[in-house]
């Protein structure tokens, strides 16, 4: 029977590393992992930065920090009840400020 499992990150750099792990490491499907934000204070930016902006434009301002983002973010993984421990271990790893299941 499957599972789904969830795990709640202060950042992107953290999702990323956890979603990094599951499918290099632990062989998850990328099809299975899902990113959300956990409620509606998460952001894109509010200004072009990076590969958004155009450079060599006047006026265009272009920043090396690349865009804000704000508020935690949540990973969910739709799994075998196999995979549970890996997961778990990934989330764990990568910085997951809290990991439940459904």
């Amino acid at each position: 029977m499957g599972k789904t499992i969830i795990g709640t990150f202060p950042d992107r750099r953290a999702v990323e590393l956890a979603v990094e792990h599951l499918v290099q490491d632990y062989g998850v499907a990328r099809s299975d992992i899902f990113i959300e934000p956990a409620g509606g204070a998460n952001s894109a930016g509010e200004a072009p930065a990076g590969a958004d902006a155009e450079s060599g434009h006047a006026d265009t301002e272009v920043s090396a920090d690349g865009a804000a983002y704000a508020g935690a973010l949540l990973v969910s993984v739709d799994m075998n009840e196999d995979e549970e421990e890996a997961v778990f271990a990934a989330f764990r790893d990568a910085g997951a400020q809290a990991v439940r299941s459904r």
